[in-house]
């Protein structure tokens, strides 16, 4: 089993760090015998991101790959447009501060003030003209491989990550066919979908024939985000959300849920899947495993 993780972790070009210093910290507590027990704790810190000088948000974020987080936040809501040129992201740890700077001059202030609070964790924050990117939006024609949902589900579950080192985390995977590429994660499942379109950014790559696997809900704002990236499959262990879906179908997009072993649910894009593989020739998840889902 060792060796098979360590072949699934070569997979990876950004994997899960949990022993990355900071991440985590210990905390000594009583369990409901009253006795001591040592526990990990996911650390979260303030990251305000600003756009030339103009701030934007503070985001609150387990601290990795803030330049990736930046980047792609301001390109999920629609703040840096297609082929507009970056012309530096600057981090400064001390200052909890990201300043992404463009070429061009930028005025937001009054979207600022219109933004409307989601379902989503932390800075979960929709604005009006996320939506208008969606209108004449088509996303890239695509095959989904149930063989594929079910050897990506058993790889990324198996995969040593924050949650399994302690909880309290989201995770969202970018995958291609049945291989994994990068796996986010952080305290709001919005973050970890931001930092893997920052990621995407950042090294030009394009949305073609990608899978978004997300560890958390199906929401309105997942479907957007994943939509807005040009990402035309989603795919969770979790469940839905009914805008979601609608969305979801609305855009062309295929939306997965409830992937855990055996079972699926497509809500969404059903002339994608291809059903290329038995679904009883796949293990049932352990209890176990169903537990380590329950509450992400």
């Amino acid at each position: 089993m060792q060796m098979a993780i360590r072949d699934d972790l070569n997979e990876y070009l950004i994997a899960p760090d949990p022993a990355r210093a900071g991440l985590t910290r210990k905390v000594i507590g009583h369990d409901q015998d009253g006795q001591e027990v040592e526990t990990s704790v996911v650390e979260e810190r303030p990251l305000t991101i600003f756009l030339n000088s103009q701030e934007i948000v503070t985001a609150m974020t387990i601290g990795d790959y803030p330049e990736y987080l930046a980047l792609g936040f301001l390109r999920n809501q629609g703040m840096l447009r297609d082929g507009e040129a970056v012309s530096g992201v600057d981090h400064d740890d001390d200052l909890g501060v990201v300043v992404v700077r463009t070429d061009g001059q930028t005025n937001y202030e009054e979207k600022l003030k219109k933004k409307t609070r989601t379902s989503g964790c932390a800075v979960g924050t929709v604005f009006g003209d996320m939506m208008e990117g969606l209108e004449g939006l088509t996303l890239p024609a695509a095959e989904l491989r149930t063989s594929w949902l079910y050897t990506l589900s058993a790889k990324i579950n198996r995969t040593p990550s924050l949650y399994l080192e302690a909880g309290a985390i989201h995770g969202t995977v970018l995958c291609e066919a049945d291989r994994p590429l990068v796996y986010m994660e952080d305290v709001g499942r919005h973050n970890a979908v931001d930092k893997i379109a920052g990621w995407m950014l950042s090294e030009n790559v394009r949305a073609d024939g990608k899978i978004l696997y997300t560890t958390g809900r199906l929401t309105s704002e997942m479907v957007i985000k994943a939509a807005l990236m040009g990402i035309p499959v989603l795919a969770s262990r979790s469940g839905f959300t009914a805008w979601g879906v609608e969305i979801a179908r609305e855009v062309g997009l295929t939306l997965i849920g409830r992937l855990r072993g055996q079972r699926f649910v497509c809500l969404a894009g059903e002339e994608r899947l291809v059903r290329d593989a038995d679904p009883t020739s796949v293990p049932e998840e352990s209890r176990k495993s169903r537990r380590k889902g329950a509450g992400v």
